[in-house]
């Protein structure tokens, strides 16, 4: 009878092990599942995370950040102007950098082409995030309503029209 020196998980959490010989850690290892019990949709929830090693992710365009999505991009040769709100495209397709409707999206963090239900959404989710109430009333979360407010109601009058 062999010595145990080589170490096979006991569960799970990878916390403890059992001290087995080196024929038996190998059948054991080739017999053990880890996700042995797991529903499908547990299954697919680890998928999901293993897909980016476990780290958290959101939809594109939806940061978990205060403002705009794209004020932390650096970008100093304005590879992304269009993207991010710039003055590209064909002539006449983004309103100018200073115009209301630019200053509005913004403060949304939408871009030239939304739709009312976007800006619905993105109205929608600004408001839990910066909402005074969620912030302590804090006076900076107060202006930051203010400021979204009035963009909300010059971009949603401008799709009226």
């Amino acid at each position: 009878m062999e010595t145990g020196e080589f170490r096979a998980p006991k569960d799970k959490s990878l916390t403890e092990y059992h001290l087995l010989c080196l024929d038996h850690v190998r059948s054991y290892n080739a017999a053990w599942n880890f996700h042995e019990g797991l529903d499908d949709e547990e299954m697919e929830r680890e998928f999901r995370s293993a897909a980016t090693w476990d780290r958290p992710t959101w939809k594109l365009g939806l940061r978990p950040a205060p403002g705009p999505p794209w004020h932390d991009v650096f970008d100093p040769f304005d590879l992304f102007q269009d993207a991010l709100g710039g003055n590209g495209g064909p002539q006449g397709s983004t309103p100018p950098h200073g115009s209301s409707e630019h200053e509005a999206r913004q403060v949304l963090g939408l871009q030239v082409d939304y739709t009312l239900e976007m800006l619905k959404t993105r109205y929608k989710e600004l408001v839990k995030l910066h909402h005074p109430d969620a912030n302590g009333g804090s006076q900076d979360a107060e202006n930051r309503m203010k400021n979204i407010n009035a963009a909300y109601q010059a971009l949603k009058s401008s799709l009226a029209s």
